[in-house]
């Protein structure tokens, strides 16, 4: 019996450690990236629950205006919606081991409190790990001329 419940440990061991190598950890960039993109697709639908939830409480934000905090931001958004935008030329960084930034160029079309925008900017972001979940805790938005 002992030697039954013995090989069933293994078994089970060797079973586990098969499937972890099988599915490969994705990178920080493979997650990073993705949750930049979530945030753009919650202002393209308008979903600022979705948007702040993902963004750090104490985050900063940086524009051709200057800085702002998170509440100034979502109370900025309120009137904004996006139609549609690329991400072009993406780049990453690992800042730590629960942090990276990522920059890239933005085109980007839509309305801004009642009127029709096309822009192109440059970004970056700095996400980091809190709680088991990514937040952008840092972005900066440049006009790309």
């Amino acid at each position: 019996m002992k030697i039954v419940s013995a090989i069933a440990l293994i078994s089970a061991f060797l079973l586990g450690a098969l499937i972890t190598s099988a599915a490969p950890a994705q990178s920080m960039e493979q997650q990073i990236v993705p949750k930049e993109r979530e945030g753009l697709d919650a202002l393209k639908a308008g979903n600022l629950e979705l948007f702040g939830n993902l963004t750090a409480d104490d985050a900063v934000f940086i524009d051709t205006h200057g800085s702002a905090t998170k509440a100034q931001v979502l109370r900025n958004v309120t009137g904004f919606r996006l139609a549609d935008y690329s991400m072009e030329d993406v780049k990453f960084v690992q800042i730590s081991s629960k942090s990276g930034l990522i920059t890239y160029k933005i085109r980007e079309s839509g309305t801004s409190h009642g009127k029709e925008f096309t822009a192109q900017a440059y970004v970056s972001s700095i996400w980091t790990k809190r709680r088991g979940n990514w937040v952008c805790v840092f972005s900066q938005e440049s006009i790309a001329k």
